[in-house]
């Protein structure tokens, strides 16, 4: 199969053989995907090696079938969104999501234009947090783990903004009720993210919070490597 000029980036790049790297591609029309760029490290490659790395916008054409295909063309996309500090680790962590819970060759290209929108809005030196929780309930939703968020998971009220609840992998929110090692959180929180509305700073971290034990729950029990960097931001991951 041929594929030409698609957007796409890349989600990470490492040395492969003597003069080639492997790459982890994100397409809009053709899902995750993974590619050998063959040659780019030697003194003169055919493919510009500078554009080889995330956070670039690209356009990419390959050949190949199955898990590994050959990248044969790439160019730039327009300008690369201006991320440093806190806003870079931010995309660092969005780049390791993607690679770590979706599926290779799922066309989302809804979540796809998620992911650019998101890239874009962490420019902005404001509510980054929020960009990632928002990102966070795309991306599980696109995956078939679409957080509940309105009503209640047994009873099929509606959820109150005053009112406590827990919240249970694969099964939604239920009332407080004292449940012991449970993760509380106000009605409140869960309809900003219902609504895509900013919550307050009490709600958006225990946003944080539930996202967290939700992509955990989605890892295994396994642990995103960025997190650890997140932590250094004051909290924003």
């Amino acid at each position: 199969m041929r594929v030409d000029e698609q957007p796409g980036w890349i989600l990470h790049a490492r040395p492969y053989r003597e003069t080639s790297l492997l790459l982890e591609g994100w397409s809009r029309d053709h899902g995750r995907i993974g590619l050998v760029a063959r040659g780019v490290r030697k003194e003169k490659p055919r493919q510009p090696r500078a554009l080889l790395q995330p956070l670039v916008p690209l356009s990419l054409s390959w050949t190949g079938h199955g898990e590994l295909v050959t990248l044969t063309a790439l160019d730039a996309r327009g300008q690369p969104p201006v991320l440093s500090g806190e806003a870079l680790v931010c995309a660092i962590y969005v780049n390791e999501l993607v690679m770590r819970l979706l599926p290779r060759h799922d066309a989302l290209p809804d979540l796809y234009d998620a992911y650019e929108a998101t890239l874009l809005q962490l420019t902005a030196p404001t509510a980054r947090a929020w960009q990632l929780r928002r990102f966070e309930r795309d991306l599980l939703a696109e995956i078939g783990y679409a957080v509940v968020c309105d009503t209640e998971a047994d009873s099929g009220e509606a959820i109150e903004a005053e009112a406590d609840y827990i919240y249970i992998p694969e099964h939604g929110a239920v009332r407080y009720m004292q449940q012991p090692n449970a993760l509380r959180l106000r009605g409140s929180a869960l309809l900003a993210l219902a609504e895509d509305r900013l919550p307050d700073a009490a709600d958006l971290a225990a946003l944080r919070r539930l996202m967290r034990a939700l992509i955990t729950h989605q890892l295994g029990g396994g642990v995103l490597r960025s997190w650890s960097m997140l932590a250094g931001t004051g909290g924003t991951g």
